[in-house]
């Protein structure tokens, strides 16, 4: 490890010594036209009703409204046992009694570490000001959709995961992908698709999970550290190495490692932004109802930002799919460590990571619109800018207290997400000690280079990274649906954990 960061510190300045540009110029100048590539493939459109609605998007959603339908609205009725299912001490202890590596907590947790990322901070902000306060109507409706994906996936990983020689386990869509659609004799379909899922997997991890999480972390800590005159306002690289090793230093342990962190780092991480939040909420009471209002006519009547109120369904989808990311496959690979024999149980739990994940989009998109901040847009202000400059509307020393939140929102993000990637990086080329510290390396000059390059680049980037992994993800959701609804009629009979009549509407 000391040898890979000297190795990385001397070649970063080595680049700035040969050449005029910043470091940062040149990692943008490399990247930027990739990224561009990459999600112009992501994104293609079709027109529906006159208006360019990216395929992708559309799939995810149809998916989502097809599994809430499918599962009777699991969302509603499963929600109270879901909420049992952590705070029962007797079920608790029934989870832990199965094999695995984390308790159902600590699960929850790193999914959760995964999905409460940036994206309920800054990716909130970028939605709003581009689509307008309405955006955050229709990431609320994605993340309801979105419940009944989260329980088919986490199902899934649970009930096909694999069991290592040292005690890990393996899960996750690769798994349920290729030994799910084998056992349906689909064997020509789930081995390719498996292996497509977890090609994609990468690019989500070093966009999503990694560049977005760091460069929006980046922005904050550059701005309360002096703005133009912060040592890292040309030198945002030198951040970045500071996370990488911070990271490299929790991701050598493995999934325990990572648990163990994320279990304290979330709960906290999540109180101190609700409670801040709350206080600008608080000062500004009386424009609640407006700020509602002002919300749901911007749902279906929005001031034109975007394109209309399609412009601004696309835009609200997309960051719903981006913060709870739900269809696309990735906290499954989390849930599927879970010490419990009853897959079904794990699939109730990961209903409240949606939840949990609109929540704090909820606040984030409150405090932005009662504020006003979002008008700030047109002067330039975007991202966590425009969150910290709703906070500091209030309270003025709050970006320093949401300086510290971002930080631990972006590392608890980068390190399920380094997870993530590994999983799908060992699914293609083995478990191998070198090829995972080759893995590891990999994701942490990652960190570096998202610090540097440019917002857009990385948005285009995450966005399509993460979207792309729900096809194979979904296909293999569709083909398996049948026996997740038979597993689920069974659990609810045995648990009695819904009416006769739900039970009725599951045959």
């Amino acid at each position: 490890m000391r040898k890979f960061l000297f190795l990385m510190l001397s070649f970063l300045v080595g680049i700035q010594s040969c050449y005029a540009k910043p470091i940062d110029q040149i990692i943008d100048s490399a990247i930027a036209p990739i990224s561009d590539i990459f999600s112009k493939i992501v994104f293609y459109p079709v027109n529906i009703f006159g208006e360019q609605i990216p395929i992708t998007v559309l799939w995810i959603l149809i998916g989502g409204i097809f599994f809430t339908i499918y599962f009777r609205g699991i969302a509603f009725w499963g929600f109270k046992h879901a909420i049992s299912l952590l705070t029962k001490k007797q079920q608790e202890e029934k989870n832990t009694d199965g094999t695995g590596e984390v308790s159902s907590f600590q699960a929850l947790a790193t999914a959760l570490s995964g999905t409460i990322g940036l994206g309920s901070i800054a990716g909130v902000a970028i939605a709003i000001s581009i689509g307008g306060p309405g955006a955050i109507f229709w990431i609320i409706v994605g993340a309801i959709f979105g419940m009944s994906l989260k329980f088919a996936e986490a199902s899934l990983a649970v009930k096909y995961r694999r069991f290592n020689a040292d005690g890990t386990v393996s899960g996750g869509p690769m798994h349920y992908i290729a030994h799910g659609l084998t056992r349906k004799g689909l064997r020509w379909l789930g081995q390719p698709l498996a292996m497509i899922f977890a090609f994609l997997l990468i690019p989500g991890a070093l966009g999503g999970g990694n560049m977005l999480q760091i460069n929006q972390a980046t922005q904050q800590i550059t701005s309360i550290t002096g703005g133009e005159n912060s040592i890292f306002y040309h030198n945002a690289w030198l951040f970045g190495l500071i996370i990488a090793i911070i990271v490299a230093l929790i991701i050598i342990g493995g999934i325990k490692s990572i648990a163990k962190v994320t279990e304290k780092i979330v709960p906290f991480m999540c109180f101190l932004y609700v409670f801040i939040g709350l206080i600008v909420i608080l000062f500004n009471l009386p424009a609640i109802p407006s700020t509602i209002m002002t919300i749901i006519k911007g749902a279906f009547f929005p001031e034109a930002v975007y394109g209309g109120v399609a412009g601004t369904i696309i835009i609200g989808l997309r960051r719903s799919v981006q913060s709870n990311e739900a269809g696309t496959g990735s906290a499954p690979i989390a849930y599927a460590t879970v010490k419990t024999k009853e897959p079904i149980s794990q699939g109730f739990v990961s209903l409240l990571e949606p939840f949990i994940t609109a929540c704090l989009c909820t606040l984030t998109a409150l405090t932005i619109s009662i504020t006003g901040s979002y008008k700030d847009f047109y002067e330039g202000i975007s991202g966590i800018q425009l969150t910290s400059s709703a906070f500091s509307s209030v309270i003025s020393w709050s970006p320093y207290v949401l300086a510290i939140v971002i930080i631990l929102f972006a590392l608890s993000t980068i390190i399920s997400w380094a997870y993530y990637g590994q999983k799908g990086w060992t699914y293609m080329f083995g478990e191998g000690k070198k090829r995972i510290i080759f893995y590891q390396i990999l994701f942490c000059a990652f960190i570096v280079a998202g610090s540097s390059i440019n917002l857009k680049s990385i948005i285009d980037f995450t966005d399509a990274g993460m979207l792309a992994m729900a096809v194979p993800n979904m296909i293999a959701l569709y083909i398996l649906m049948r026996d997740i609804k038979y597993d689920l009629k069974v659990y609810c009979k045995e648990h009695n954990v819904c009416s006769k009549t739900i039970r009725g509407w599951l045959k």
